[in-house]
């Protein structure tokens, strides 16, 4: 049986990485100002609803808004998580 031919590994190095390297901001922790509005848009998504369940149809703007009082509930709840992502 005829034997086959050895082939020859590269013996050059890697070529380097071509890009410069940029330097990441350093950024410090958020001011205490964004965690009091992000921890009040949590709190008051959450008195919306507790007030829409107990005095909703005595307050006359939430009677109005009948069913969408969890819509905007839950949307200040939501921006409030939402800001979380951004907390340092």
């Amino acid at each position: 049986m005829p034997k086959s031919k050895v082939r020859k590994k590269d013996s050059s190095t890697p070529v380097a990485d071509r890009r410069t390297p940029v330097k990441a901001k350093a950024v410090g922790p958020s001011h205490p100002i964004y965690v009091v509005v992000m921890l009040g848009m949590m709190v008051i998504g959450l008195l919306w609803l507790v007030v829409n369940y107990l005095a909703g149809d005595k307050i006359p703007f939430m009677a109005d808004l009948e069913a969408w009082n969890f819509a905007v509930g839950f949307a200040f709840m939501i921006i409030g998580l939402l800001m979380t992502m951004r907390w340092r």
